[in-house]
């Protein structure tokens, strides 16, 4: 073993420390994982990245990078913290370790952050993509000119703007990231110069971008395109990234895929790694042995892969892919029948299709009979929807606005069967061969209309025809299929159309994910996956196709569980045996009863507290019934979250680290009970009222309980009951983040304080922490801390 104590950043490493990356560097070199659950303070961030960059800089060991994978946005900027304190603290004869952040096209194009080009956000994908391809085409293999020449282009046209006196309200340089790029604001255009030539818009960026690769048939790869030295660099955030690529005038997001296989320390989202078309366009290269993967926040691995290996196509998509098969059917179907087709961007030219079909293997036929599968699929969804509103909400033709999100399972939710548009389909004569072509299908279909528009944009038959054969060649156990309807508005539907309404989705849940993350994990490695929440290790091992690895493939698993290290009379935690907060005790928001009284009354004592109280509830509906409760009956300034957007969320929190002591009341399963820092006095308390188990009615939970039932005997504690005491956690983690922070932590339910059939105490990590009280010593409980305090 090597020694890793030069990389580790401080100047002496905890216990936990000394133990966490000794075991994770042990286990990693025999193609293992380690399991960490370590409370704040731990020094999560630093075991893993220490133990990474240790075996990549091992010369016995295989491994190249260390890929970091995050959920949490406060978490990836501390990876790029513990790396800059790692570099600034390594041996003077020490490389720099480098590091790069990945982030989407839209936080790094030049142009979308200058607001210029005509690239915004909602373009910024599609108009990427066929300036890229118009720059390869120009510079190409046949092409009218170089990168070289094209980059010395736009410079000439920044040249003349600037020469001709005109500045428009960006200035004459297009200017990001505190640097100025040689290109104006404006896209600039190639122009062969003949009498009849028209103007073709290009990305100088990505032109420069070109110019730097070496050229084809050397030996030198993308990386020599990089604007920097990797061994002197050390962390390259996407700020600085942007910043070093407008200062060469090259492509960042071209950058940023050719640095990443040659960087030692990559930080991503987990969508880097188990989103399908990700990791097919992007990430691919990180994706085998010679790759240390951290799985942070582990404990939303489970639900973020699911939703990332789940699929689903609107009805507007289904809507536009029936319009483009039209448009490239029209030609030729017009030719036959003799008459003129519309022309224009409107249609293909009938040569242009043929010609295209003939380098495929899909035929004419085909494109006829995906567009009337489509097109009956559409009607059958329409069908479906105005049956299951006219059923469940008569009158909703006549008053559209009050209508719910809505889920119509297509089988029952508790018995595997094949589903409903299936047999559908079956029954109209679409067989086998109908869904999987779909696909060829409407990827030739988009190749024709990006030929003819000359334009590269994503086109919905493509993805319309992926959707569809996942459909057919997923099982009916592990996969559940309905009908998602979602509310929106659109003024320009029928006035008595539920397109006016909703927004409605055939969609493919995944409800077994651990298939997919174990497969992931065994491309790797090895690694570690580390939480403040993972406990009870055996199902998260399970869930996760840990324990596949390790019974299958031999490789070992490990697992370390480090508590809180903070001084112990800085916290009191209290497991209050109050009545159960089930819909049963508590009955509707509006009812009083004494269930309510008991929570009204424990949940105001905390909240008396001096400072800030955090107030966790099972739902957005149970937050407004107690922040109006407490409102009547606290001095404190209530503030309540509720279901919206980012913005709203950080003015929100904003408000409630300002000034003086307040009530925050929130949902457990929002976003302000984990993930966000409550260090120092921003928080004094934290009260989780009820455990939070998402709605067992919805068809979809239905299925995943059945899912699990089968794959791992309790469905109910490891799809449900174990993720909601995490969530549970995470919000009570809130409260002690350092040393010095002192709080009271409380877990309002009989079900965290006593053992019964649905006690969640064995889901809970068994170090005596919280002291079970009857709701009548609470307020005892609480003053007895406040006077220790004092």
């Amino acid at each position: 073993m090597t020694d890793w104590r030069p990389i580790f950043g401080h100047a002496e490493p905890y216990d936990e420390q000394v133990d966490g990356i000794e075991t994770a560097a042990d286990a990693a070199r025999d193609g293992g994982y380690t399991v960490i659950e370590g409370a704040c303070g731990t020094g999560k961030t630093m075991i893993a990245l220490t133990a990474g960059i240790d075996l990549v800089r091992d010369p016995d060991t295989d491994y190249e990078r260390v890929f970091v994978l995050t959920s949490v946005k406060q978490q990836l900027r501390q990876f790029e913290a513990d790396l800059e304190t790692i570099n600034e603290n390594l041996p003077d004869d020490w490389d720099p370790v480098s590091g790069l952040t990945l982030v989407g096209k839209a936080d790094v194009c030049p142009y979308n952050r200058a607001n210029a080009g005509d690239i915004d956000d909602s373009n910024v994908y599609d108009r990427c993509e066929t300036l890229r391809d118009r720059t390869r085409d120009l510079t190409g293999e046949g092409g009218e000119t170089t990168a070289a020449a094209l980059t010395a282009n736009a410079r000439q046209q920044q040249t003349g703007l600037a020469d001709s006196g005109r500045s428009g309200s960006l200035g004459r340089f297009l200017e990001t990231a505190g640097e100025t790029a040689a290109y104006p604001p404006e896209m600039p255009t190639y122009s062969d110069g003949g009498p009849v030539s028209a103007e073709t818009e290009f990305c100088p960026f990505y032109a420069q971008y070109l110019d730097d690769l070496p050229d084809e048939g050397s030996d030198g790869d993308a990386s020599e395109a990089v604007p920097y030295d990797f061994t002197d660099a050390g962390m390259i955030t996407p700020e600085d990234l942007v910043a070093r690529s407008v200062r060469n005038g090259t492509c960042p997001h071209s950058v940023m895929g050719a640095a990443l296989a040659h960087t030692e320390v990559v930080i991503g989202n987990y969508y880097h790694a188990f989103d399908p078309r990700t990791t097919g366009s992007f990430t691919g290269a990180l994706l085998d042995d010679s790759t240390f993967v951290v799985c942070d926040e582990a404990h939303m691995l489970e639900p973020r892969v699911r939703d990332l290996v789940s699929d689903g196509v609107a009805d507007t998509t289904l809507r536009d892919a029936e319009t483009e098969l039209s448009r490239v059917i029209q030609p030729i179907k017009f030719e036959r029948e003799g008459r003129q087709a519309t022309g224009g961007s409107q249609t293909a030219d009938a040569d242009l299709v043929r010609a295209e079909l003939q380098d495929s293997d899909v035929t004419y036929d085909e494109l006829n009979r995906t567009l009337e599968f489509i097109r009956d699929l559409r009607e059958e969804l329409d069908r479906r929807v105005t049956a299951h509103l006219d059923r469940k909400h008569r009158g909703w033709r006549s008053d559209l606005t009050d209508l719910p999100d809505e889920e119509i399972p297509l089988r029952d939710p508790g018995e595997p069967a094949e589903d409903e548009l299936s047999e559908w389909a079956r029954e109209a004569g679409y067989g086998d061969a109908d869904w999987v072509r779909v696909e060829a299908v409407g990827a030739v279909a988009a190749r024709i209309l990006n030929e003819a528009e000359d334009e590269d944009r994503t086109r919905a038959a493509p993805g319309v025809g992926r959707v569809l054969g996942e459909w057919y060649r997923c099982g009916h156990t592990e996969y559940f299929r309905e009908i998602e309807l979602e509310r929106t508005w659109n003024d320009t539907e029928p006035a008595d159309s539920w397109r006016r309404a909703y927004t409605a989705r055939i969609a493919l849940h995944n409800c077994v994910p651990s298939d997919a993350i174990g497969d992931r994990l065994a491309a790797f490695g090895g690694g570690i996956l580390m939480s403040a929440t993972l406990e009870p290790m055996d199902a998260f091992t399970e869930v996760t196709g840990l324990q596949y690895l390790a019974r299958e493939e031999d490789r070992p698993v490990v697992e370390r569980r480090y508590g809180l290290h903070f001084p112990e009379e800085n916290r009191e935690s209290f497991a209050v045996a109050a009545p159960k907060f089930t819909y049963d005790n508590r009955g509707r928001t509006g009812d009083e009863n004494p269930t309510r009284t008991h929570y009204a009354d424990a949940i105001t004592q905390v909240g008396r507290l001096p400072g800030n109280v955090l107030v966790g509830m099972p739902s957005y509906a149970e937050a407004e019934w107690i922040a109006d409760v407490l409102k009547d009956r606290l001095e404190k300034p209530v503030l309540r979250d509720a279901s919206s957007d980012d913005e709203a969320t950080e003015s929100l929190k904003s408000e409630f680290f300002a000034g003086e002591g307040k009530v925050l009341v929130t949902s457990l399963r929002g976003t302000l009970t984990e993930g966000v820092d409550y260090s120092g006095d921003r928080l004094s308390a934290a009260v989780v009222c009820g455990v939070p188990i998402v709605n067992t009615s919805s068809p979809r939970t239905k299925a995943v309980r059945r899912a699990y039932d089968d794959a791992f005997e309790d469905g109910f504690t490891y799809a449900l009951t174990i993720p909601a005491v995490r969530k549970a956690r995470q919000a009570i983690g809130r409260v002690i983040r350092s040393p010095e922070d002192t709080g009271v932590r409380v877990l309002l339910d009989e079900r965290y304080a006593r053992d019964s059939w649905d006690s969640v105490v064995p889901f809970l990590p068994d170090d005596d922490e919280f002291q079970t009280v009857s709701p009548d010593m609470l307020e005892f409980g609480l003053d007895r801390f406040q006077s220790k305090l004092s």
